[in-house]
């Protein structure tokens, strides 16, 4: 069963193209080119085809001919082929092809034989992708950094899954490590200012300021009382980490739920220093000749892999550093999980761990080929045509949970992934909100409601759609329907190029493109 007719058409424009060419070589009408291949696009403006091969322009030089004079030539001998009505060679020496009934109505019979699989290709060829996407750290509610990258993670691992990948889903929690310590810190001042007052105890100059922090410390005293108060330090705070880690990674789950991001796993942190894997993988490191002792440190060899300058693993404390941690955890993807690529989900002003990352695994002899990585920039969150300034530190960020009380998840997803990853978004509130044909998620969803509307009034009616094979398809005659089974017949096409160029954007414009095309079908037909 073909799933992109569209290529299936460009397949067969070039193979039409190619033995015409050949024939009129053997006419002599023009010389033999070796390995000839004709390209095939597909036009911005239908009044050039549907399709277009604008090979005689490259062959011009070698045939010492002008294209146009090429093309004719060309024309002269192609053969009709089922997909096509008719040919003909237009501007400076494009041949063009224009779609048949037969064409149309094959991608129609297949649309409803595949039904919810249509779009499905194999491109992927059932390769194992993990796709790590937010891993925000578990110190406090998700901002709108996490959300984009949220929905960008979920929907390219969507389109990758459409592709034909084996697609897995994962957050990675970062339950270790300083960022831990300080919110440790920052609850047990919160704690100990509930009890005995706000002078009792300076708070870090570094802490989590938020309120969220000032309703973990009460939360935990409702709970538990003033028991900690009377422990050592070091008791308190882990007593702290482990109610506030808790609480925090549970609200991260159920605010992604309502976001409609689930998760094939939850990677903890700890899990790869309790497993002794962080270890291993730094004696591996070092049984490779990968690292050397400085300061009574261990470092990487990173200025022999590409980097700007070695970097420390293993501290003169004994601790291991972050970096240590991520090659570890990039190993155990890519090697003790043995998936056969790794897509991590970063903001662009990480974009020095691209290098760091591959030359970890390098280092470990895996081939930094596998691990990919695709930055997204920062979010602007607009509102009265100004933006909203946010601040996590000091607590005043928006965030997820708040962005999703004030308008729908639909909404809030569709315009996270309007724009390209490496493109900065402007998210207007007001817009979101609206409406009105200018709000494309409104403009979207408003085709929907038509067509919902258009089958029950046929329902109403006792018309109810009948199977392509009992339909006569060739009175699809006005343009505006042919361009909306156009656009249909593209959906395989453009998950192809979402899933090769890791561009989940790709697929909301497509939305908004397709329902363009059937408001235009719609309007035409007088369909009322």
């Amino acid at each position: 069963m073909a799933t992109s007719l569209y290529q299936e058409a460009k397949n067969a424009l070039a193979h039409v193209v190619s033995a015409a060419f050949e024939k009129a070589v053997s006419a002599g009408v023009l010389t033999a080119v070796e390995d000839f291949a004709p390209a095939v696009e597909i036009p911005k403006d239908a009044a050039n085809g549907d399709l277009s091969s604008p090979s005689a322009l490259a062959l011009a030089k070698p045939q010492r001919k002008a294209p146009k004079q090429i093309a004719q030539a060309i024309l002269e001998h192609m053969e009709p082929y089922p997909y096509f009505s008719r040919y003909e060679v237009a501007g400076p020496g494009f041949i063009n092809a224009f779609f048949s009934a037969e064409w149309y109505a094959e991608v129609l019979k297949t649309v409803e034989k595949m039904g919810p699989k249509y779009g499905s290709i194999k491109e992927g060829r059932n390769k194992t992708v993990l796709i790590e996407f937010v891993s925000a750290n578990p110190t406090g509610p998700m901002h709108l950094g996490n959300a984009r990258g949220g929905v960008l993670g979920d929907t390219l691992a969507s389109v990758m899954e459409k592709a034909g990948y084996k697609v897995w889903r994962e957050f990675y929690v970062n339950d270790a490590g300083n960022q831990v310590a300080l919110l440790g810190q920052s609850l047990e001042a919160r704690y100990i200012q509930h009890f005995k007052g706000e002078d009792a105890v300076e708070f870090p100059e570094n802490g989590y300021h938020g309120a969220d922090i000032i309703a973990l410390a009460k939360a935990y005293a409702a709970e538990h009382g003033d028991a900690l108060l009377s422990v050592p330090e070091e008791e308190r705070r882990k007593a702290l980490i482990a109610f506030g880690l808790a609480k925090n990674i549970a609200q991260m789950k159920a605010d992604l739920a309502r976001y409609k991001v689930e998760y094939d796993q939850w990677f903890l942190e700890t899990s790869l220093h309790d497993s002794g894997y962080v270890a291993e993988t730094m004696q591996l490191l070092e049984d490779r000749g990968m690292l050397y002792e400085k300061d009574g440190a261990k470092w990487l060899k990173g200025t022999e892999l590409g980097m700007e300058k070695d970097e420390v693993l293993v501290k003169s404390n004994g601790f291991y550093t972050y970096y240590a941690v991520d090659i570890a955890y990039h190993r155990n993807k890519l090697e003790e999980r043995g998936f056969d690529k790794a897509i991590d989900f970063l903001g662009a002003d990480h974009h020095g761990h691209t290098v760091r990352f591959r030359a970890g695994l390098e280092a470990l002899g895996i081939d930094g080929k596998r691990l990919e990585f695709v930055l997204y920039q920062l979010v602007n969150l607009m509102q009265n045509g100004e933006v909203v300034r946010m601040s996590k530190r000091t607590g005043n960020a928006i965030t997820l949970s708040n962005l999703l009380d004030e308008i729908s998840v639909d909404a809030a997803r569709f315009f996270f992934n309007y724009r390209s990853c490496d493109s900065h978004l402007d998210f207007d509130l007001d817009l979101a909100v609206k409406q009105e044909s200018d709000n494309p998620v409104y403009y979207v969803q408003y085709a929907h409601a038509r067509i919902c509307t258009m089958l029950a009034k046929l329902a109403e009616e006792g018309v109810l759609p009948s199977a392509c094979e009992n339909t006569d398809l060739s009175l699809l005659a006005l343009p505006e329907e042919k361009d909306l089974v156009k656009k249909i017949a593209l959906l395989p096409e453009e998950i192809r190029l979402a899933a090769r160029d890791r561009d989940p954007s790709r697929m909301t414009r497509y939305l908004v493109e397709l329902s363009a095309a059937f408001h235009s079908f719609y309007s035409a037909g007088r369909i009322r």
